[in-house]
């Protein structure tokens, strides 16, 4: 009778950032987790949120230590447009600002665009992690990203973002001229040829 009492109220725990920390600790992943094979029940939200900025803040503290920063970053699904941190036994939600991850470099690698995140991560730029601008309905300043993984976005830093410029180039788009850059044999476009100063 006492196990299944420590069960249930083990069971009805509300979700903590100390349980994700333990539970993707024993994954014993050494980078993203396998999450898109996990299909956990959803525990509810955690006061966790990434800033604009890619800086992890819990119960309104940022998180100061990298390591478990990647930690909860190796266990980050999206799922339409939220984000969770999920392990094999529990899906919590988190608040993400814009993008969960923020491009803070770029290099050409041959015919190639390499990224690398704030968190380390690598991502070679191409069909499977496409390069999107979004533009400021208000003030038409551009909002580049880059995705990483599994649909989770990078916020492409400014330094990086002019760096794409100087490699940019002009060529036919959907029926007009689009200035954008090329990257594992696909053109993103980035602006209008037209709309160039």
């Amino acid at each position: 009778m006492p196990m299944a009492n420590t069960k249930n109220s083990e069971e009805n725990a509300a979700p903590s950032a100390e349980s994700l920390v333990s539970a993707a600790s024993r994954a014993g992943a050494r980078g993203p987790a396998p999450v898109h094979l996990w299909d956990p029940p959803y525990c509810g939200d955690l006061d966790m949120r990434i800033a604009r900025d890619g800086t992890w803040f819990h119960e309104g503290t940022p998180i100061g230590r990298e390591r478990m920063v990647k930690l909860f970053a190796s266990i980050l699904k999206r799922e339409g447009d939220r984000h969770y941190l999920v392990t094999p036994v529990e899906k919590v939600g988190i608040t993400v600002d814009d993008a969960p991850f923020v491009a803070v470099d770029v290099s050409r690698e041959g015919a190639d665009l390499r990224f690398v995140t704030n968190l380390g991560e690598t991502a070679l730029a191409g069909p499977d992690h496409p390069i999107r601008v979004v533009r400021d309905a208000d003030t038409g300043e551009p909002a580049p990203y880059v995705e990483i993984r599994s649909g989770l976005e990078a916020l492409i830093d400014r330094k990086s973002f002019y760096r794409l410029v100087e490699l940019g180039e002009t060529l036919p788009h959907e029926g007009s001229d689009w200035f954008g850059v090329r990257s594992g044999g696909v053109f993103f476009p980035i602006i209008p040829a037209a709309e160039l100063a």
